[in-house]
């Protein structure tokens, strides 16, 4: 299998470059995977119009059942299109058809954007070793993705056991590690593992161990990315 086919994962700082070239790697094929950014447009004067301010009045002149309605309370004579009354049921009329929508009032405006994310299914399939092909890189993710060490003790312990160190007292346990991933000469760094799912009901030999498990997972960046960022994750830099 061609090496551009194969999805590498490591550890990176907030950065997203890679200190310990010596670090473990998590090799696997992708089945599935998808970039996706979601882009927040907005039209923020869309409720500056008459249709908005009033929505029964302009439905009905825009549709033209106000002339109706107006005949039957008597405002409009019913017998004639003729005189004073004739005039102002022609004026009426001038409305129907038409709308209080404009490019302004329906213009759009960037209003931001989450993080990218890149969903995968990640597939570990033992050859001759199960342990090595498939639990072990499946544990590596688990590490990656689970915090590195959540504290046990109360505020008032912390502070108490900690009155030197406030970082210690205030924020006692370790966030999850960052992620790097290469793929198809792609490389897009920082990112956390925001899910991750481990199908219990996967094949598995005789001694226990998985001999074939797809991991879906969901990568996100640290931060929105720009076009440079985007550029540079393209060209594998």
């Amino acid at each position: 299998m061609s090496e551009y086919l194969i999805a590498k994962i490591f550890q990176v700082n907030s950065d997203g470059i890679r200190e310990d070239t010596l670090s473990p790697e998590v090799h696997a094929p992708l089945i599935e995977s998808e970039l996706e950014a979601t882009l927040n447009w907005q039209s923020p004067f869309e409720n500056s119009s008459a249709d908005q301010k009033a929505p029964a009045l302009v439905a009905m002149l825009q549709s033209g059942a106000i002339i109706p309605f107006l005949k039957d309370i008597g405002v409009i004579d019913k017998g004639g299109s003729g005189g004073e009354m004739g005039a102002i049921e022609r004026n009426i009329n001038e409305f129907k058809g038409r709308t209080g929508i404009t490019k302004l009032n329906s213009t759009q405006i960037f209003t931001g954007m989450p993080p990218i994310r890149i969903t995968a299914s990640l597939l570990f399939r033992a050859y001759r070793d199960p342990i090595n092909e498939v639990e072990t890189p499946l544990k590596q993710l688990w590490d990656w993705a689970l915090p590195e060490k959540l504290s046990r003790d109360s505020l008032a312990a912390r502070a108490k056991n900690s009155a030197s160190n406030t970082q210690m007292a205030l924020l006692p346990s370790k966030a999850p590690t960052m992620v790097g991933l290469q793929y198809k000469r792609r490389y897009y760094a920082p990112l956390v593992i925001e899910n991750i799912r481990e199908p219990l009901n996967s094949p598995i030999a005789s001694d226990g161990y998985y001999t074939e498990i797809v991991v879906p997972v969901t990568l996100c960046s640290l931060t929105a990315l720009d076009k440079d960022d985007m550029a540079r994750a393209m060209n594998g830099v």
